[in-house]
């Protein structure tokens, strides 16, 4: 067992999460981790590893390994006896699990060591037996149930409704600063218009997500022909995302362009490496999401980078995105559409683009100062440690 850590004043706080390969709920790990660091406190993550473990350990925190990724039965009831050591040998005031097979092991190790145990619902997950319910209720069974979003969390009290009184909704954070366009090289911008063949005299459509038809890229391609229905061609879409394997999609994607002879308005160029050039680069922005999204992160990244923002109302992503008639007109931060539909998405792609200088200004102004208050790391990583603070009477973080 590695040796424990160094004593510090602050909370000891244990996060339990399958790998730290890469993902959203692996880079939140991190950044709680060095938040509970920062704050003065010990974090301790238990993972079977993976390529984000040396940042964590940059930023102060501990890895332990174990295998906790696995779904078999007997390892995650041996993993619940492993934990408690850890818990025990390292003075661990409170885990956080934020994954079904090693929240289980969280969770009776919890119980068995008299420490609060969170949950954090990342995402939906597919429940159409008892059994696979039965699996999913541990995510509600913390002290405290962080939901992503307000759409998570009333899906949360909505499958489990002895949790309702414990669920906690914590926004997901992104980097905003990265997205910043001062912080966005001309030469940047260059090497990626480049790459994508794009001209330097046409407004661009940014569309960033896996291509999958969940995603809505063919409604996005339908719009396109719609408007050059109606006369407008300047506007390029690019779908930027990559297959994953889905040849039959990308395929699909191919045909239903060349049927609507869009192919001079519409561009796929495969995975994004740079988000903050691409979005740069843009005009607006689309989510077009045709099934319901956990939290919506190319939304609010697209309003950090000062860009407007069309979202499908649907699942959590309007949440982020401000839009009547939820607020007034004056604190509208983007537009909201109905999913699936290519008319209203034609729509308002014509309206964005339509917009005056000191209208557009004023519009990414706000979205920019909305994302930063309520969707940064820094909002989120307060907010969660504010909840273990709540669980630990007499502790707190610097």
């Amino acid at each position: 067992m590695p040796s424990t850590p160094n004593q510090t004043h602050g909370p000891k706080i244990l996060q339990v999460i399958p790998d730290l390969e890469t993902g959203g709920a692996e880079q939140t790990t991190l950044d709680v981790a060095k938040a509970i660091v920062d704050g003065g406190g010990v974090a301790l993550v238990v993972s079977q590893g993976g390529r984000m473990v040396a940042e964590l350990e940059k930023a102060g925190a501990r890895h332990i390994y174990l295998p906790v990724k696995s779904k078999n039965p007997l390892t995650i009831w041996q993993n619940a006896d492993r934990l408690a050591r850890v818990i025990q040998d390292n003075n661990v005031q409170l885990v956080h699990a934020r994954s079904r097979a090693p929240a289980w092991s969280a969770l009776w190790a919890a119980r068995h060591t008299n420490i609060p145990f969170v949950t954090t619902y990342h995402g939906f997950y597919n429940q159409k037996t008892r059994l696979k319910a039965f699996y999913n209720s541990v995510m509600a069974r913390g002290d405290k149930v962080i939901a992503n979003s307000h759409y998570t969390a009333n899906l949360i009290a909505e499958r489990h409704p002895d949790s309702k009184s414990r669920i906690v909704t914590v926004h997901r954070g992104s980097d905003l600063t990265a997205l910043d366009r001062a912080s966005v090289s001309g030469e940047r911008l260059e090497t990626l218009r480049t790459n994508w063949g794009l001209p330097n005299d046409r407004p661009l459509i940014i569309n960033l997500a896996r291509l999958t038809s969940w995603k809505g890229q063919m409604v996005i391609i339908e719009a396109m022909g719609l408007l050059k229905q109606e006369g407008t061609t300047t506007p390029i879409a690019v779908l930027a995302g990559d297959a994953q394997g889905r040849e039959g999609y990308l395929a699909s994607l191919k045909t239903q362009i060349d049927e609507l002879n869009v192919s001079d308005q519409v561009r796929l160029v495969g995975h994004c490496s740079d988000v903050p050039a691409a979005l740069a680069l843009g005009a607006l922005s689309v989510v077009a999401s045709t099934a319901p999204e956990a939290f919506g992160r190319a939304a609010v990244e697209a309003q950090a980078a000062s860009v407007p923002v069309i979202v499908s109302n649907l699942g959590a992503v309007p949440e982020t995105v401000l839009a009547p008639p939820v607020v007034s007109e004056s604190e509208r931060t983007g537009w909201h559409v109905p999913a699936g539909d290519a008319a209203a998405l034609a729509i308002a792609i014509r309206h964005v683009l339509d917009l005056g200088n000191e209208e557009r200004d004023a519009l990414v102004d706000r979205a920019r100062a909305h994302v930063q208050k309520n969707f940064s790391v820094k909002a989120m990583t307060r907010k969660t440690l504010d909840i273990y603070e709540t669980l630990l009477p007499g502790q707190e973080f610097v």
